[in-house]
């Protein structure tokens, strides 16, 4: 298909699109991703994430790498060189949410003017710092307002709204439990 065959809605190319689904649907292993992160302590309460391949179908791919700066704010013993961890968390869900919406709305042919995602959570130092074992040390509850202007009607926002929590990955991984397993390795 050239390029000028292609239907591009919101940015997206609805064909691809529609080609990821049907090769997906038809070979599932080309759905399976496994993605990877590594962290290194800097100094102080400093951390640098890198990411830099993947896994697709079992065969390792190699990218463009990324680096994340976290920090902690000044009231928390930080130097805000970067955002702290639960920051990065509310930055990935608008992120994921961002991904959804794109994706899902040019599959509906709903034209995206605006899209913003206004996110907040409440975290208690208590538990983080042991102080109170009935305290939790991640978040009491995040919130997540999504600000939307699109040609469509207020049925098909909600429509859509719902096809995007239903299939985030990051709004399954908060508001489910997801297997976590460490390992410590002593060097």
């Amino acid at each position: 298909m050239s390029t000028t065959d292609r239907v591009m809605v919101n940015g997206v190319d609805v064909s691809a699109l529609e080609g990821a689904v049907e090769t997906i649907s038809n070979d599932h292993d080309v759905g399976s991703f496994a993605f990877r992160a590594e962290t290194e302590w800097q100094d102080a309460l400093r951390s640098v994430t890198t990411i830099d391949e993947f896994d697709q179908a079992g065969e390792t791919v190699h990218t463009r790498e990324f680096t994340l700066q976290g920090d902690e704010p000044e009231q928390i013993l930080g130097e805000r060189m970067g955002p702290n961890a639960v920051e990065l968390l509310l930055g990935a869900l608008g992120s994921c949410l961002t991904v959804g919406y794109a994706a899902n709305a040019a599959a509906m042919g709903i034209e995206l003017e605006d899209l913003r995602f206004e996110m907040e959570g409440d975290v208690d130092l208590r538990g983080f710092l042991g102080i109170d074992e009935d305290v939790r040390p991640g978040y009491e509850s995040v919130s997540c307002t999504v600000h939307v202007d699109a040609d469509a009607t207020e049925e098909q926002l909600q429509e859509l709204h719902d096809r995007v929590e239903s299939t985030s990955p990051l709004v399954d991984a908060i508001r489910n439990e997801v297997a976590l397993d460490t390992h410590l390795v002593v060097e």
